[in-house]
């Protein structure tokens, strides 16, 4: 998939009028956003050192790097939420506001965040204009406030009601009302922070299509994504960031992808994940580790597969598939309606995490930050979670065996931390998510359950925790992922595809990509 889309993206990037005019136009205006040399540090840690970035009227510019090359850091700056220690921001020429004028910064910019800023039990009219209410003695005026919303949504052809409860709408949608509440105050410049995580195929489409409208309605976005991909499938430029310094800029045509990972990583070639085709068969007689047998929930039914030790089975599907709920039935974070899990023969409660553990299922759940750590808790805290009762009495485990746990974890899975007792908060994306599997690993599960497990990580730590997999597989552990990641699922013996709530395909390693790509989105490439 990657490829092809890279393919078409270089076609277009280098050739259609289109991108030519697009060019043309930026060309003779001042860049929409430039920061140029800027440092920032925290203590005698240089988060930025020497960064510029030069981002043109009308396009999408890629901001690219592996979690803790100081995007973030990088994002706060131009968003007017930190001040750099050197360097300056201008935007359109003009030098950036003070950090105190809020107004002015939302009038030139907004960002996007992954985990939406939108307030769930206010209406899309409260958020659209909310702490600016219109005002009628003294009281909101409600009745303008609707009109006004109503008027912007229809401006920005966004499809949503003023008065729906934000909280019911779609992922996508919440993305949508914060671009419109952003575009509401003059800016015209828009950071995507990882916009397409949490949606899946057609979402993503729908997104592109409304990114590439608004591009020609004159609005610019700065783009950060891990999928690179998306890359090549949406924007004209990138710029990467690697060790918080300034790689390269470049035009998407001109840096293919596996010059684009090198710029990341610093090595050559690109993601070294093991592919499950090149191993050798598993033995006809190994032992059924995992099996479900017709379980029902609210958006899946008849749902029957095993898994046998040293397997490794991926589940995958749309995000309406089914495929999380019903990985999240096996870990014991949900309760199927009907129907049961057995693991080494035994029958597992529904809905019961400690019994899930206590026979043996350990799980990296899809939200690292709801379900997975505790932020406010150290590295050693979190890995050791699941083994407290074994560490010490009634569960209280002292605190150095807990540092020895952590420890071990870190090298384990190259967690890059000052130690055990660094607060999970202070990590990065990747490194978080390397906290997560090792509490997963602590419990030295039979049954290993991966939900999204490398989602919102860089190159090398998907690297890291992909290799977890195959290490799990040779001590003769059975393993689920799933996810819709097709790098994840390339580690699987065989991949699962859901669609609508059932399993409607199996496709053993080696597959094709556009055959599974095809099967998650329900069409059949052999009907006549």
């Amino acid at each position: 998939m990657s490829d092809q889309m890279h393919d078409r993206s270089m076609d277009r990037a280098g050739a259609t009028p289109l991108a030519m005019s697009r060019e043309r136009a930026a060309m003779a205006l001042p860049p929409v956003v430039e920061a140029s040399g800027v440092t920032r540090r925290f203590g005698s840690t240089a988060a930025l050192s020497n960064v510029s970035l030069r981002v043109m009227p009308g396009e999408s510019h890629a901001l690219v790097g592996r979690n803790g090359a100081g995007k973030s850091t990088l994002v706060s700056i131009l968003t007017g939420l930190r001040k750099p220690d050197e360097g300056t921001v201008r935007f359109n020429g003009e030098a950036a506001p003070s950090i105190a004028d809020r107004d002015a910064w939302r009038e030139r910019v907004a960002c996007v965040y992954q985990h939406s800023t939108i307030i769930r039990d206010l209406t899309v009219a409260e958020n659209l204009f909310i702490n600016r209410q219109p005002t009628k003695h003294g009281v909101i005026d409600w009745t303008t406030m609707r009109r006004d919303a109503r008027a912007l949504l229809d401006h920005w052809r966004i499809d949503v009601r003023e008065d729906t409860r934000a909280g019911d709408l779609t992922v996508e949608a919440r993305q949508l009302v914060e671009i419109a509440r952003a575009l509401s105050y003059g800016a015209r410049f828009i950071i995507l922070d990882e916009p397409t995580a949490q949606l899946d195929g057609e979402e993503i489409k729908r997104l592109f299509r409304r990114i590439d409208e608004l591009q020609r309605e004159g609005v610019t976005f700065l783009f950060i994504s891990h999928h690179l991909q998306e890359v090549y499938e949406i924007c004209q430029a990138v710029t990467v960031l690697r060790d918080a310094r300034h790689i390269v800029s470049a035009s998407v045509a001109e840096l293919p992808r596996e010059r684009l990972i090198e710029a990341m990583t610093g090595e050559r070639g690109g993601l070294n994940v093991a592919d499950a085709a090149a191993r050798p068969a598993l033995p006809a007689d190994a032992r059924i580790a995992l099996e479900v047998r017709g379980i029902d929930g609210a958006d899946y039914s008849g749902v029957s597969f095993q898994v046998r030790r040293g397997e490794v089975v991926g589940l995958t599907g749309a995000t309406s598939s089914g495929r999380t709920s019903v990985g999240e039935a096996v870990a014991g974070l949900a309760a199927q309606a009907a129907g049961e899990i057995r693991v080494n023969g035994a029958a597992l409660k529904p809905g019961d995490v400690p019994d899930a553990l206590a026979h043996g299922v350990g799980c990296v759940p899809k939200d690292r930050h709801h379900e997975g750590l505790v932020l406010t808790q150290s590295i050693a805290e979190n890995a050791s979670m699941t083994i407290a009762g074994l560490l010490g009495r009634l569960g209280f485990a002292p605190p150095a065996k807990k540092r020895l746990v952590g420890r071990r974890m870190i090298e384990t899975l190259g967690i890059v931390a000052q130690g055990p007792d660094h607060v999970v908060s202070g990590l990065s994306g990747g490194n978080q998510q390397k906290v997560v599997m090792a509490r997963a690993l602590a419990s030295q599960p039979e049954v290993l359950v991966l939900i999204d497990p490398t989602a919102g990580v860089d190159v090398k730590s998907k690297e890291a925790l992909l290799s977890v997999v195959d290490r799990v597989r040779d001590e003769g552990k059975a393993v689920l992922v799933v996810s819709s990641e097709l790098d994840d699922l390339r580690t699987c013996d065989r991949v699962l595809v859901m669609f609508r709530g059932n399993v409607v395909a199996e496709f053993a390693a080696g597959w094709q990509d556009h055959e599974l790509i095809a099967s998650v989105e329900g069409v059949d490439l052999h009907e006549a």
